[in-house]
């Protein structure tokens, strides 16, 4: 396997995630418990991989930057949704643990209370990671990225 393998499959974990996140999120508004925990689980699952791969990614790659060398639009639009991205990513986490820590200890008020800020965020971290990758690779493609 080679580093360049890696961005398709991170895209393809973040599109998973922000299913499951739906499902669940559906699952549980209509009073679908087991199938919430699933999806939840499932959720986890794919964030996790996918975390795995990105470190992998960039640990393969030995710092070389990634860059967006496209002009005009397109590359303002690429450094706002990146711009926003990276921190609610590194955010994403401690909201997690928050958030699945008192369900898995049945205290559901403050699960409740946390899954509504994790929600939002999480879901938009991975919808915006599946941007970044179309944008960077599949959209407007850089020579200069090196894989």
């Amino acid at each position: 396997m080679h580093a360049s393998d890696l961005p398709p499959i991170n895209a393809s974990l973040n599109a998973l995630s922000t299913v499951f996140i739906l499902a669940g999120i559906t699952f549980i508004k209509n009073d679908r418990k087991l199938a919430h925990i699933v999806s939840m689980i499932c959720a986890l699952v794919t964030s996790t991989a996918f975390l795995a791969c990105y470190v992998t990614y960039h640990a393969l790659r030995h710092g070389v930057p990634t860059t967006f060398t496209y002009p005009g639009w397109p590359k303002v639009l690429y450094y706002i949704i990146l711009g926003t991205h990276v921190p609610l990513a590194f955010l994403t986490l401690p909201l997690v643990f928050m958030t699945i820590i008192p369900a898995f200890q049945a205290v559901y008020d403050k699960h409740r209370r946390m899954a509504k800020w994790t929600f939002p965020i999480w879901l938009y971290v991975s919808v915006t990671g599946v941007l970044v990758y179309l944008m960077l690779y599949v959209w407007f493609p850089s020579t200069d990225i090196a894989h």
